[in-house]
């Protein structure tokens, strides 16, 4: 597409500007709500135009919210997004900033992932995303076409490259390489809108991705990010900016709405930031997880319409932590525990789960299941009969309490927060229809031993806005207590896992890490106790398709990230790796890094 002409009256369009105010608006978008999402361009345009901006920058799709998903392909969405643009457009013919903003694209025949220069009441230019990520979270081939590498959009007479998300990701020298397109064409500014989902340590890897391409290109790099939840994704903005020298030109908070502006000057050597804001960074990864938690919970609470929540207390430290979370995402009045004692529940758990609610300030009751449990059983005696008592009794119990979380759900209309972690789900100690019912669950991506250290963690702090007590509101009690699911007389879950710390360590190098077996045992661990852990792994699948979404926290949550066959009848035996038998495999044709250099 050819760019046209886009400047405001009171500067000619064949003067370069030597000084650029860009306005980043890290912002919270909702997948669909395109009236929402076009809402919040305009005010943060105004905030902008408070801050004498010349131009605001919007993350990815930021119209239709991201990750669109196949909701991308409908029709009728497309033309709401395109619509939505045209009318942003129109409105920056009252000489204010101009807008960059990204919008799904149909155009001969297909559809982009495109970013708009909105400007002197017109569409000014229009960038397609060239890279389309096919990985891990991510599965844009599936409905976008990609680009082909484009140069610089001029802008106030500043040609600033737009690279989108993934096209920075790219290595220098490869096939379409966009920011040495970009270089090569005459950028003079890189300013790159992102969807970059939160993950544990993820700004260290973004950083690291903008210092090459800084270092490649010599140029400065503005990273424009959103802050979500958006169903299993949390967005945490973090935006940030290197100067061409790598120097940091700014910082955005993270897990935070802001609009601020950061100026550029050029130079002799170029555009270099004036005085750009330096949020401070948050180098504690358990505080970054607990406050993903928390903003992927109010998200999908507030974005699904939800009045409030209901959570089943246990006394365990895992529903402990899920209501304290929930009343930090949306408020004390707006979450109601429920406490399920059987004949197996101990003084101990009905103590702290009532001393737990007492100090969040929530509203409590206490429902026996006794008459439920008991009736079940009384109803499947004759199919039962002269067979020994199991673990079907003890679902029982549990699904029990399932049923009354969601008749408290289907009456008040409040979401049931399931509270199971990632080392229960992995080894599916959890029940189906049971502890395992509910909409949402913060802690899907926590092991165990993670959730005691947020659960330690959010005794002696909290996160910024969030609407909980401060101080201590998890007993100690709870903490210290030997974890049982308390189906049976004297339970731990010890019984049927392995100590927690040994299995979570297990559980990462075979989730996270994919490792076989015979390396995982070569580190220290017991060969009979791995391989077991890796069979309850996979025969849990099944479990795990029908668990409730959760936040992504990990490198690779069970979701998204790792999709695993449930009909699967591969197992690892255990054995070293043979070595590839490479003189039985054909030559391949010549690489693209080989096609590139000829």
């Amino acid at each position: 597409m050819t760019d046209r002409a886009a400047a405001r009256p009171d500067r000619p369009a064949d003067r370069p500007a030597d000084r650029l105010t860009i306005a980043v608006a890290q912002l919270n978008p909702t997948v669909g709500d395109v009236d929402g999402n076009t809402a919040k361009v305009r005010q943060a345009r105004r905030e902008a135009a408070a801050l004498e901006a010349d131009l605001v920058a919007f993350p990815e799709l930021f119209v239709a919210g991201y990750p669109p998903e196949d909701l991308v392909l409908k029709p009728a969405f497309q033309s709401a997004c395109r619509a939505a643009v045209e009318a942003l457009a129109g409105e920056t013919a009252d000489g204010g900033p101009a807008v960059l903003v990204g919008t799904p694209w149909a155009e001969d025949g297909k559809l982009y992932n495109a970013y708009c220069l909105l400007d002197g009441g017109r569409i000014a230019a229009v960038r397609y995303k060239v890279n389309l990520p096919n990985y891990g979270v991510f599965d844009e081939r599936r409905v976008f076409a990609a680009g082909q590498p484009p140069g610089p959009v001029s802008f106030r007479g500043v040609r600033i490259g737009i690279p989108v998300c993934e096209d920075i990701w790219t290595e220098w020298g490869d096939y379409e390489d966009v920011v040495e397109c970009l270089t090569e064409t005459g950028a003079e500014l890189l300013l790159v809108p992102n969807g970059s989902p939160y993950s544990r340590d993820k700004d260290e890897v973004r950083l690291n991705v903008v210092v090459a391409r800084v270092t490649e290109s010599r140029l400065p790099l503005l990273y424009v990010n959103q802050i979500c939840g958006q169903d299993e994704l949390v967005f945490d903005g973090a935006s940030f900016g290197l100067n061409a020298d790598r120097s940091l030109a700014f910082r955005l908070p993270a897990f935070r709405e802001c609009v601020e502006t950061v100026v550029f000057e050029r130079g002799a050597e170029g555009w270099h930031s004036v005085d750009g804001p330096i949020a401070p960074q948050e180098e504690d990864g358990d505080r970054t997880d607990y406050t993903a938690c928390v903003l992927g919970l109010r998200d999908y609470v507030e974005k699904n319409r939800f009045p409030g929540v209901v959570i089943g207390l246990s006394g365990g430290v895992d529903s402990a932590l899920c209501a304290a979370m929930a009343v930090d995402a949306i408020g004390a009045e707006r979450v109601r525990c429920v406490m399920l004692p059987y004949r197996y529940t101990s003084e101990d758990s009905k103590g702290d789960a009532a001393k737990l609610a007492e100090a969040l300030g929530v509203r409590y009751d206490v429902v026996p299941i006794a008459p439920a449990v008991e009736g079940l059983e009384a109803a499947v005696a004759p199919l039962f009969d002269g067979l020994a008592r199991d673990v079907t009794e003890e679902n029982l119990q549990a699904r029990a309490r399932g049923v009354i979380l969601m008749a408290v759900s289907n009456k008040f209309g409040l979401m049931v927060v399931t509270t199971g972690n990632k080392s229960e789900m992995s080894c599916g100690y959890a029940t189906l229809y049971g502890d395992m019912n509910g909409g949402f669950n913060p802690l899907k991506d926590l092991y165990k031993t993670e959730v005691y250290r947020l659960a330690w963690l959010r005794n002696t702090w909290k996160p910024e806005g969030a609407l909980g007590p401060d101080g201590r509101v998890i007993p100690d009690n709870i903490m210290i207590r030997p974890p049982t699911a308390e189906l049976r007389e004297n339970q731990t879950d010890q019984d049927s896992l392995p100590p927690y710390d040994i299995l979570d360590a297990v559980l990462e190098r075979l989730v996270e890490r994919e490792e076989p077996i015979a390396k995982i045992v070569a580190d220290g661990f017991d060969a009979a106790m791995v391989s077991r852990v890796e069979r309850m792994l996979n025969v849990a699948e099944y479990k795990r398709r029908q668990a409730a979404p959760g936040v992504k926290v990990t490198l690779k949550n069970f979701g998204r990230d790792r999709r695993y066959p449930i009909t699967n009848r591969f197992r690892d035996r255990g054995e070293p790796l043979p070595e590839p038998q490479r003189d039985l495999v054909a030559p391949h044709g010549p690489s693209r890094t080989e096609t590139h250099d000829l």
